[in-house]
């Protein structure tokens, strides 16, 4: 078993990844430093949006990146809001790319 990262310090590693790759990314919502949750809003700038969390896998033993919500921007931010309402510690990273980027996939920030 891997020892896992404080949720400050990932949200940190992700951002410096995103802006390496030259990829627009805030911090909406900051969360509890050692073991808050971590959403990600990757917004298109079409008016459409995606929001992803991680899940463990019961398969695998890991922990994946599934999408939670997708659609209008609006509906979007409505379901991050809604979390946020059931989970105080919650983060939220909003990630702006044309071209759909958000960097979740590499094996790097796993």
């Amino acid at each position: 078993m891997s020892a896992r990262l404080t949720s400050d310090i990932w949200v940190s590693a992700y951002l410096t990844r995103l802006r390496l790759a030259d990829i627009p990314v805030f911090v909406t919502r900051k969360g509890d430093a050692t073991a808050g949750s971590v959403l990600v809003k990757l917004n298109t700038l079409d008016g459409q949006a995606r929001a992803f969390q991680r899940q463990f896998d019961l398969m695998t033993g890991g922990r994946t990146w599934v999408t939670l919500a997708e659609g209008s921007e609006a509906d979007v931010d409505a379901s991050l809001s809604k979390q946020a309402s059931f989970d105080p510690d919650l983060w939220v990273i909003e990630v702006e790319d044309k071209q759909g980027r958000h960097l979740l996939d590499d094996p790097s920030l796993a």
